[in-house]
């Protein structure tokens, strides 16, 4: 069956020039203790078990600040889940959105993250697969780097350099 939707009557459309802007941040992934920002929200049989934590799924809303110390500027949240993958290695599989909340330039966009972290590394690139607003047909890649690991309570800071092409 065919649809008739009517005459089209499109022109193209020049996108005006593509533009690079790098933004640098620290995560605050908060798992234990007050004001906790990221919660396993599910579980295989067998993650707590397993070196990797195997099959573990967290929800998070993490704040994204100006400096590492958590009660400095807050530019935004990274909103969105992180996975264990690595059965044999501790990877994560990341889907965040970066919302930024600060300034007027930024103000209410995003940019959105999704692939491997394998985060024992020293830096780990991601790529950016889309964002809205200022950042709306966002691509390029972020490099992220462990800035505080607390091995007693999984507590972590994360530098995140983030390098978006947007029009």
């Amino acid at each position: 069956m065919i649809n008739n939707i009517g005459t089209m009557n499109a022109k193209p459309y020049k996108f005006p020039k593509e533009k690079l802007t790098h933004l640098h941040f620290y995560f605050h992934d908060i798992v234990a203790g007050p004001n906790v920002t990221a919660v396993r929200v599910a579980e295989a049989p067998t993650t707590n078990s397993s070196n990797t934590l195997f099959g573990m799924v967290v929800a998070a809303d993490e704040p994204l600040t100006e400096t590492p110390d958590r009660s400095s500027k807050l530019l935004g949240r990274a909103q969105g889940l992180y996975a264990s993958t690595g059965q044999k290695e501790t990877n994560l599989l990341m889907a965040f959105n970066f919302v930024f909340t600060e300034g007027n330039k930024y103000n209410g966009s995003t940019v959105s993250v999704l692939g491997r972290n394998a985060v024992f590394d020293k830096v780990r690139e991601m790529p950016i697969v889309g964002g809205t607003g200022v950042f709306r047909f966002a691509r390029g890649y972020v490099l992220a780097k462990t800035f505080i690991f607390d091995l007693k309570t999984g507590n972590a800071v994360v530098e995140y350099n983030v390098y978006v092409l947007h029009y």
